[in-house]
């Protein structure tokens, strides 16, 4: 079974804050996400995968320093 990773996982990963990560969500942007319950998660997958789409070399600049 994979892993979850938390909010502050994954903004550390991404090295933003969770209130960036959050709204992130709410304006359904950034990486997939995966409710447990109430819980909020995210799967390594997923964080990969934004990453890569928003690296790709398409010219555009990753969401966390835009």
């Amino acid at each position: 079974m994979e892993s979850l990773l938390t909010e502050r996982d994954v903004a550390a990963k991404l090295k933003v804050s969770v209130a960036a990560l959050r709204r992130w969500r709410l304006e359904h942007r950034g990486p997939q996400v995966t409710k447990v319950e109430r819980l909020v998660r995210y799967r390594e997958r997923d964080i990969e995968a934004y990453l890569s789409q928003r690296t790709a070399g398409d010219g555009q600049r990753p969401a966390e320093v835009c």
